[in-house]
């Protein structure tokens, strides 16, 4: 019985997973992207236009588990310097 429990918390994991994975905006896949051939997956601050990526991209690729806050920045203490996670690599490197 344990065995089968094990499975069943694998396949409900790799479900919610998948799921989590679909939900990625082409923006945030954009920024996640950004960390795949950086030093530690640090994630970009600005995209290839200068531009500060959105507080609302950063925030909701923190909720979903796909980056963290890796250290503050003492010039900029309100600008996150993130990192990638395991999950926002397999998120990044999605097709969708």
């Amino acid at each position: 019985m344990p065995e089968q429990a094990k499975t069943n918390g694998a396949t409900e994991r790799a479900a919610v997973q998948q799921t989590t994975i679909r939900q990625a905006t082409m923006v945030q896949r954009k920024w996640l992207r950004g960390g795949l051939e950086q030093p530690g997956g640090k994630l970009p601050l600005f995209d290839e236009n200068g531009q500060r990526y959105s507080e609302r991209t950063v925030r909701r690729c923190l909720e979903n588990g796909w980056a963290e806050a890796w250290f503050a920045n003492p010039l900029k203490p309100d600008w996150l310097v993130c990192r990638l996670t395991h999950l926002g690599r397999v998120v990044a490197r999605e097709n969708h």
